[in-house]
């Protein structure tokens, strides 16, 4: 049997220096070699292939944390000493050396480090098929699989110290956002519990704040870059972490914190080391009375919001959040990304809901009431503490500072008003999203008669919306449902529960608007205007016409006809075309008698007395018959010919081609731009050329 123990000394020693553990190295390096054989197996440690690596440069003197020389000691118990000045190879050094020869497999290998350079070796290393591979180490490893773990500290009996974790949440999450660090809830909580991890067991972990207020903590977003504020005490409960209700307000948690801390650090069983996540100078008294008790304080607070005086309290260790979560700030990912290529730049990530979301709307409300371009800044602070937008004027100050800071607000300190920055992009597109979905409601809500729209009928219109196109915008129905419910939140939109119009016992979600006057950015919305929908009109009388007079139908369900056209209709056009042509008594929608169904369907028929379906019908014919004189006269069909024999504008023949081509009458020719076929024996075609269509 080929049995190997691996173990990264460096980290060793490292790791029995953080932790102030006092131990014989030699009585370590023989328990290692103890534990290795009786875990492989093995009736004697010499069986077994011990290797030592390190940086063995480092350790020619006695050690002054183990007060002996570390080479002697590891060569004495029988370990091959392996020199690696370099860390970056060590792996494939070890490789090299040790398992590089074909007939050597591997039916035990012990790795006992906690770094990654060391350990993929694991993977890489031939073993049998009934092999076993260990990882020693203080924590399981990450990216690795099918390996045993165990905790080196249960291997060398090192009596591990109580941790208990206290976080002034709310403190921490505003400071980090006061310096300008992105909130990555993700990150922020494994970073936590490793760093806790590095000082012991964790017995205790609790985060306090005002979990229900909205607005209290600074905005909260997941690694995708989605606000996550709502979802923040169910992740802490995962986590194991307890979400600790307190009231707002600056003291509130602090003295929630301060009692129990006293409380728990005076009971026999208490924890070895309190950590207490908090920058305020209210704790010193706390500090120092865990301190009698003779436990040790470890404080985490945030660089530039940390009071003064705890970091500069020489009984207490502090260390910062910033540092050990990896917390990266605004202004550094804007400016990597700027400097970074086109090509390296990653996909924007979805573009969703946050706190200044709900400030440039309610900002926006108030611009509507006052018909002002500016507000003033005490009106925007009422005006987010009444919606609960923030718990307090203080953390609306904050709010608004913050959004001024990132160019999403024009503050005038000297008139004292607020407006928004038309041009900052989280602005443009908040404000394109609700003009969107609110024109969207109105639309179908005006267009269909109904008194509100379904919720699903309204998140697949949404989703339909070619207005809504963009990086981050519109990918996923949970996205819409977001946007949705953001703008009920802040009263634009409302939500009912009525009873289902097939099965009135069960209830389904409405949307309704809940103001006519819902302020909407200036410019037009992308995809209606006039133009658009007078295309569309043309479409809607070709494509019903077709429909009804090659089935012999009166009318065409609405519903196919939108999807038919949907390709060409970048928003609500098709509807404002519908309304337009009701309005002209050009066409009737109905409900009709559904032969395949129990439930009528709605349908669309055209008024064919209308001058306006006359003029749309008599043009179609026009641009048949130039397409029927090219094609017996056996031309080409192209582009300019067809404008040579219709005399059409650039706008109008793209139009028609792109209509006749939506019909089927033409196609494209493969391999030749601008060239097409014409579909001689199409319904319509033999229509306005006089054939008989019922032969063809």
């Amino acid at each position: 049997m080929t049995a190997y123990l691996i173990v990264d000394v460096d980290d060793l020693l490292q790791r029995l220096e953080s932790r102030g553990v006092a131990q014989d190295l030699q009585a370590v390096a023989r328990t290692l070699l103890n534990s290795a054989a009786l875990a492989a197996g093995l009736g004697s440690p010499s069986q077994l292939v011990a290797i030592a690596v390190a940086d063995w440069n480092r350790y020619r003197r006695p050690s002054s944390s183990v007060g002996v020389g570390v080479q002697q000691v590891f060569a004495g118990e029988g370990y091959d000493l392996f020199n690696v000045p370099d860390r970056k190879v060590v792996a494939d050094a070890l490789l090299m050396h040790y398992f590089s020869f074909d007939d050597i497999s591997v039916d035990e290998l012990i790795v006992a480090t906690s770094r990654l350079d060391i350990s993929t070796l694991v993977h890489r290393v031939q073993t049998t098929d009934r092999a076993r591979v260990r990882i020693w180490a203080d924590e399981p490893p990450a990216d690795l699989h099918n390996v045993i773990f165990q905790p080196l500290e249960g291997i060398l009996g090192i009596p591990s110290k109580g941790v208990a974790l206290y976080i002034d949440f709310e403190n921490i999450s505003i400071s980090l956002s006061e310096q300008g660090y992105i909130l990555d809830i993700d990150g922020l909580i494994s970073g936590m519990i490793r760093q806790a991890q590095k000082h012991g067991q964790v017995v205790h972990m609790a985060a306090y704040a005002p979990w229900s207020q909205r607005g209290s903590l600074g905005p909260l977003t997941d690694h995708t870059g989605r606000e996550v504020s709502d979802e923040v005490p169910s992740r802490l409960a995962r986590a194991s972490i307890d979400p600790v209700f307190s009231l707002p307000g600056k003291n509130s948690a602090d003295m929630r914190i301060a009692k129990e801390v006293l409380d728990d650090s005076a009971r026999p069983d208490s924890a070895d080391v309190f950590i207490i996540a908090s920058g305020d100078r209210d704790f010193n008294e706390v500090f120092s009375a865990v301190r009698t008790r003779n436990k040790q304080v470890i404080v985490w607070g945030v660089r530039g919001s940390t009071s003064r005086t705890v970091e500069s309290n020489p009984a207490l260790e502090v260390e910062y959040v910033e540092d050990f979560c990896n917390m990266k700030r605004h202004i550094d990912v804007i400016a990597a990304s700027a400097a970074a290529s086109p090509e390296a730049l990653d996909e924007e990530p979805e573009f969703r809901p946050s706190q200044w979301s709900t400030l440039i709307l309610q900002l926006d409300i108030l611009l509507k009431e006052a018909e002002a371009p500016t507000v003033a800044l005490e009106r925007l602070v009422r005006q987010l503490i009444a919606t609960r937008a923030v718990p307090d004027a203080d953390r609306a100050d904050t709010l608004i500072n913050q959004a001024a800071g990132r160019g999403l607000l024009i503050v005038d300190p000297a008139m004292d008003t607020v407006t928004p920055n038309p041009s900052n992009p989280i602005v443009q597109k908040t404000r394109l999203i609700r003009d969107r979905i609110v024109h969207r409601v109105a639309n179908t809500l005006h267009v269909r008669g109904w008194e509100y729209v379904n919720y699903g009928f309204l998140l697949k219109g949404i989703g339909m919306d070619h207005g809504l196109l963009g990086p981050g915008l519109n990918p996923t129905d949970t996205w819409r449902s977001e946007w949705v419910d953001i703008l009920v939140r802040e009263g634009i939109l409302t939500r009912e529960l009525v009873p289902h119009r097939h099965n009135p016992e069960d209830l389904v979600p409405v949307i309704k608007l809940a103001d006519e006057g819902v302020p909407l950015s200036v410019p037009p919305l992308p995809g209606v205007t006039q133009e658009d929908v007078d295309d569309m009109v043309q479409r809607i009388i070709v494509s019903v016409e077709q429909f009804t007079s090659f089935r012999g139908f009166a009318w065409c369900p609405l519903g196919s006809l939108h999807r038919r056209l949907r390709p060409f209709d970048p928003g609500t056009t098709f509807q404002q075309a519908v309304e337009e042509m009701l309005e002209d008594g050009s066409v009737l929608v109905e409900e009709y008698e559904n032969p395949q169904s129990e439930f009528t369907t709605k349908g669309i028929s055209l008024v064919e007395q209308s001058p306006q379906v006359q003029d749309v019908l008599n043009n179609r014919n026009a641009f048949i018959r130039a397409l029927l004189n090219l094609y017996e006269s056996r031309q080409p069909i192209t582009r300019e010919a067809l404008q040579e024999q219709t005399g059409m504008d650039d706008h109008d023949l793209d139009l028609w081609i792109s209509i006749m081509q939506s019909e089927n009458v033409l196609k494209s020719v493969p391999g030749q731009p601008h060239l097409y076929s014409l579909f001689r024996t199409h319904h319509t075609v033999c229509m306005v050329a006089g054939d008989n269509t019922e032969e063809t």
